[in-house]
């Protein structure tokens, strides 16, 4: 039986879970190491006439963009859940409860399997770009030569402290395991910003001479939209990686036997969906400052992005992040239900879902309609004579600016569901929140209406001052909160695992828009060069030199997004196996009696 206990104690240990990890890190190194020996001098016309090779069946770019879309998504969710699981570790280490450090340690599980497949997909992607695009491979190589050293070591790094952080729960002292967790976050992210200034070069290349030839690498990496892409991103991967933390909870809710664990997992999906909701909500103020930097680098591509080839996609990118914020408010209302006291809530949710629905609607009506020729005729061109206002900025910022208040708004009264507060001033606090309201909305409200007034430049830089407005909105009124609150009186309790479960089904769906939505941008942002690999300086000279149409793209996000959740529940399932006992033989089955046991075990 010794040996037994030494067999299921080595299968404990987490090397061969680093295994893949350790190949795809030397495979990417070697391919860079291979790469980069004759890129210190590139010739132009290589860089006219970038060489390319054919991929079987569905070609090379939906090959490369179904591969590169993949990895893009399990290395979104790999930054973000360290981020989130370091945060939550910290409330448990502040107020002493045990339940946040079991949470965080049970969305740190997902990723173990997860940073294998997002290592896998990662070395595979640069094993399609060296054979299938090696040209264009090369002269990215050419410009950003020195800065796969530090990646490759940093990937390692982060191998090693994920690790760490993971099996050393409960082995390490708080402080120390707090720290590899801290110095996990910052590997991380060190990576992301590496990697978005390759990607951001080739939209807005910098640091280049005319010819493309290499003047300053710090340049090429610091490029227009670089830091944009970073913060953008970086809230963007919060979102997403707290919406399939989210979907793990309902996940295990579903199939939950007990009572304590559909308490518990109703409890990781609530703060699962919490952490998603909490980053989509300033996430359109990043696509505001991304856009706006697009629009300074180069206003062609500007106007190709908002204004022409993808002015549709946008359409269906505010359908998409549409769906994400009902949802969110749906589940938050359906929250309420489990809540002793929520009830005298319940009669503000149809006024929060008639705001939803009108800015939803607003958001999503386009400009420009598509229509017969009788039917332009009859409305006296393109434009609908009453909904064509609608679709302009204007209107558009100031939907999606009141959209945000509005859950706001649903996930105050969640917060205020069992609480009486016991403060003096009740009222006024009360009446200064509704004050901050009701001025947010109504400076909204007029500055979108000004805006119809006024040239397009000033028209686009009205969103600076109503992102403030809603910004100061929710940072204010929940300050206040928080004070008004403090002490609160009990109403009742929480009754964690008392949820339908149609509101699981709803973290599905939000897990799935996000990934939906995240391969959407992914297409414009790619797309927006349409014919130039990188733009201005490297022409794309393919078969595929052309600018998918809205359709395939369509299929082939929806493609992609299929595969990731099939890995997702694989993951979900490998995950789910920690928690099963382990497997033993019946008793005589596999060690017989007698004094050769030993031996036979060996054998």
């Amino acid at each position: 039986m010794k040996d037994l206990r030494l067999i299921k104690d080595y299968r404990q240990k987490p090397l061969p879970a680093l295994l893949p990890v350790a190949i795809a890190i030397l495979v990417t190194a070697f391919i860079a190491a291979l790469v980069a020996l004759p890129a210190a001098a590139i010739p132009q016309d290589a860089v006219a006439n970038p060489e390319y090779r054919a991929f079987p069946v569905i070609g090379s770019r939906v090959a490369i963009w179904v591969v590169a879309q993949l990895h893009l998504m399990f290395a979104a969710f790999v930054l973000a859940v360290p981020m989130f699981a370091v945060i939550i570790e910290i409330i448990g280490m502040v107020t002493k409860d045990k339940r946040y450090d079991a949470l965080a340690h049970e969305f740190t599980k997902l990723l173990s399997v997860s940073f294998s497949l997002t290592a896998t997909l990662g070395a595979l992607m640069v094993v399609m770009l060296v054979v299938l695009y090696p040209g264009v491979t090369q002269y990215m190589v050419s410009i950003f030569s020195w800065s796969f050293f530090p990646y490759i070591l940093l990937f390692f790094l982060e191998a090693v402290f994920l690790y760490s952080y993971y099996y050393g729960w409960g082995k390490f002292s708080p402080k120390v395991h707090l720290s590899l967790g801290i110095a996990l976050n910052i590997v991380g992210t060190a990576i992301m910003f590496i990697a978005n200034a390759w990607l951001t070069f080739m939209n807005t290349p910098n640091g280049i001479s005319e010819t493309g030839a290499l003047l300053s690498m710090a340049d090429a990496m610091n490029n227009f939209i670089w830091m944009p892409i970073n913060i953008h991103r970086m809230i963007a991967n919060v979102a997403f990686g707290g919406s399939i933390a989210a979907a793990y909870g309902a996940y295990k809710y579903l199939g939950a036997k007990t009572q304590e664990e559909k308490a518990h997992y109703d409890w990781m999906g609530y703060v699962g969906n919490f952490i998603s909701i909490s980053a989509l909500l300033p996430l359109p103020f990043a696509g505001y400052w991304l856009g706006k930097e697009i629009y300074a680098y180069s206003q062609s591509l500007g106007i190709t992005l908002m204004g022409g080839t993808f002015s549709w996609l946008f359409i269906i990118q505010a359908v998409l992040i549409g769906n994400l914020f009902l949802a969110a408010n749906y589940y938050l209302w359906v929250s309420m239900e489990r809540i002793e006291g929520a009830e005298r809530f319940r009669k503000f949710i149809k006024y929060l879902l008639a705001s939803i629905a009108i800015t939803y609607l607003v958001w999503a009506t386009p400009h420009s309609l598509v229509a017969t020729v009788e039917e332009a005729r009859k409305m006296g061109g393109a434009h609908h004579p009453m909904l064509g206002v609608l679709g302009v900025m204007s209107a558009k910022n100031t939907a999606v600016n009141i959209l945000i208040l509005t859950t706001y708004i649903s996930f105050l009264l969640y917060r205020r569901g069992n609480k009486e507060p016991t403060v003096s001033w009740v009222k006024a606090g009360n009446f200064a929140q509704l004050a901050i309201f009701i001025g947010a909305v109504a400076i909204v409200i007029f500055l979108g209406i000004f805006g119809y007034f006024v040239e397009a430049k000033v028209r686009i830089a009205l969103s600076v001052p109503q992102v403030a407005v809603v910004l100061f909105t929710m940072i204010s009124v929940t300050i206040i909160d928080i004070y008004l609150y403090r002490g609160a009186r009990s109403r009742g309790k929480i009754k964690w695992g008392e949820m339908p479960a149609r509101a699981q089904y709803v973290l599905f769906f939000i897990a799935v828009t996000f990934a939906w939505t995240m391969g959407l941008m992914g297409y414009v942002r790619a797309g927006m060069r349409q014919h130039w690999h990188v733009f201005g300086v490297m022409a794309d000279t393919s078969p595929d030199a052309f600018t998918p149409t809205l359709g395939f793209a369509s299929n082939v996000i929806s493609v992609t997004v299929l595969i990731f959740f099939s890995f997702i529940a694989v993951v979900f399932w490998l995950t789910g196996l920690a928690g099963k006992k382990d497997w033993e033989p019946k008793e005589g089955a596999l060690i017989p009696d007698g004094e050769h046991a030993d031996e036979e075990v060996v054998r």
